[in-house]
């Protein structure tokens, strides 16, 4: 297939004109590595003019959005497609609110489709940093009276960052991971979902990190007002101005989406020309999640 590429969204519209188009779209990425029927698993279907498959043996008809995050999208695939180009093309996305002004759809049925799309975005999780990690905890939302520090009562978002560095101290990857507290159980989870045993890894000097050496390479540093950390700090400082000046308000049950959502755009920012198709078929391959599943998990 032609796979479409760039961030022009001129040349976007004119590529998908049509629900057909972004249907056709869909099943050559649903199909390109051949048919197999849901029902009986018979692998010759004929294909209809929608470009939904109808199984030759069982009579079986499945459509390039079934089972997919694009299942049952009521306002039409197109602007189903619009939406994820905004949301992975464009350098901040676009909040709840503003797409349901652009595209003319309720904000709750905005906010729907766009929690679907950040579950897409959500890392794979099957490549680990390994070389030069740098490792910090970070809270989203301004200062509270009487809170200083690593304040375990404070009712901000917590969040650790990792982030892996080149060889010319460039950013290579960022993962960002809410946490409820600053322990060490807490901090855990990000080294063992995204950190490589043989990776060298620079942390501050907080004490929740001093157990995790038993298991990781980890050299504590003073931070020196950040500038030990200046990647660190740049990454923190982006993704804190992102969700303060493009959402009224993020809560802390949906904040980990959002980290998802930065972290895809910034870990492709070199391979902008593609995001948009890496996004769809990740779109593809997930499976229908319905939104009492979603409500449930808030």
């Amino acid at each position: 297939m032609e796979i479409f590429k760039g961030q022009n969204i001129v040349e976007f519209t004119k590529r998908f004109e049509t629900d057909l188009d972004c249907k056709r779209y869909l099943a050559e990425i649903k199909w390109e590595n051949g048919y197999e029927c849901k029902r009986c698993k018979h692998k010759k279907a004929t294909r209809r003019k929608d470009y939904s498959m109808c199984c030759t043996r069982c009579k079986t008809v499945e459509s390039p959005t079934a089972k997919t995050l694009f299942h049952k999208v009521k306002f039409g695939i197109r602007k189903a497609f619009l939406i994820a180009f905004e949301l992975s093309a464009s350098t901040k996305g676009m909040s709840d609110s503003q797409l349901s002004k652009r595209y003319g759809i309720s904000r709750p049925t905005a906010w729907l489709f766009t929690k679907k799309v950040r579950l897409a975005m959500k890392s794979t999780e099957q490549i680990a940093m390994e070389q030069d990690v740098q490792v910090d905890e970070f809270v989203v939302g301004g200062h509270e009276v009487g809170k200083q520090g690593r304040s375990y009562e404070s009712n901000k978002s917590k969040a650790v960052c990792a982030i892996e560095l080149t060889k010319n101290k460039g950013v290579k990857r960022v993962y960002i991971k809410s946490i409820e507290d600053y322990s060490s159980k807490s901090l855990r989870g990000i080294f063992e979902t995204h950190i490589s045993t043989s990776a060298k890894v620079t942390t501050d000097g907080w004490r929740g990190y001093r157990p995790l050496k038993e298991d990781y390479q980890i050299d504590q540093v003073n931070s020196e007002g950040g500038k030990n950390f200046i990647q660190m700090h740049t990454i923190i400082h982006q993704v804190k101005s992102w969700i303060r000046t493009t959402f009224a308000h993020v809560h802390k049950g949906h904040i980990q989406e959002y980290f998802d959502e930065f972290c895809f755009r910034i870990n492709r920012s070199i391979y902008k020309e593609t995001i948009f198709h890496k996004l769809i078929e990740r779109v593809v391959n997930r499976s229908h999640v319905a939104y009492q599943a979603i409500k449930l998990s808030s």
